[in-house]
């Protein structure tokens, strides 16, 4: 396929889960890419998946030392990008009171503060009339137990991703979100929990999404790929993948 032939992208996040389904339907497209992880073993195993048609590159979202490797390294490898997506991101679940600074830390240095000074450090090499997506997540606007943190981090991505929409509309980038609910991934976005913590978050999943599933991350791919090359009229935008979960549905009674 010849879809995304001469493009340059940049995946942040994208050695797994949904970050991966991107880069490989980049790929796959015809696109020519540079993929982050911080994971090692996620890093080597993208990079046998990617084989030769992608760079493979270990990147901590959460240390400036490595934003600022990462832009030498991308403007070396691809020079000029039509599309950057940000979507390295950390989920702990947590009460109010078992919070501690240290989870706190982690969640807005990885969710907020490394995202916003990625697209920063990278904001140079994007092509006019290009775009940026940040994956951020449902929880940017719910009242979830447990999500406090989380939610208030991915609440502060998507307040500057309007605000980025804005001051880039001289340069005609578009900057919008994409925000998914439960999706089926290797973490199910709970990196830290066992394997029957993540079975009984499926089941929740699938009980409270209004169309009694998880998505897919090829479903929230074709989303993020949608607002990169296809929504040529849409930014400051936020669209969801959640399978109705965030817009109160109900189905008709019996």
């Amino acid at each position: 396929m010849t879809r995304y032939a001469n493009k340059k992208a940049v995946v942040i996040g994208g050695t797994h889960g949904m970050g991966l389904a991107v880069a490989e339907a980049l790929v796959d497209g015809g696109a020519e890419l540079l993929v982050t992880g911080r994971n090692r073993r996620n890093v080597e195993a993208a990079r046998a998946k990617l084989f030769s048609r992608a760079h493979v590159v270990r990147s901590d979202i959460s240390d400036m030392t490595d934003i600022a490797t990462l832009g030498a390294e991308v403007g070396q490898k691809l020079g000029q990008i039509d599309f950057l997506h940000i979507n390295a991101g950390v989920s702990d679940l947590e009460p109010v009171e078992r919070v501690t600074e240290e989870s706190y830390d982690r969640a807005f240095n990885i969710n907020t503060k490394g995202a916003f000074f990625t697209a920063q450090r990278l904001l140079p090499l994007i092509k006019d009339g290009g775009a940026i997506v940040f994956t951020s997540s449902i929880a940017d606007e719910s009242g979830t137990g447990g999500m406090s943190v989380y939610s208030g981090s991915k609440a502060a991505l998507r307040a500057f991703a309007k605000v980025l929409a804005a001051e880039l509309l001289p340069r005609r980038i578009r900057v919008n979100v994409v925000s998914p609910g439960f999706i089926d991934t290797p973490t199910m976005g709970v990196a830290g929990a066992s394997a029957e913590e993540r079975a009984a978050f499926m089941e929740i999943g699938d009980a409270v999404t209004p169309m009694k599933r998880h998505g897919t991350a090829d479903e929230v791919a074709r989303a993020v790929l949608f607002l990169a090359f296809d929504a040529t009229f849409t930014t400051g935008a936020r669209l969801t993948v959640d399978g109705g979960l965030g817009q109160d549905l109900s189905p008709i009674p019996a």
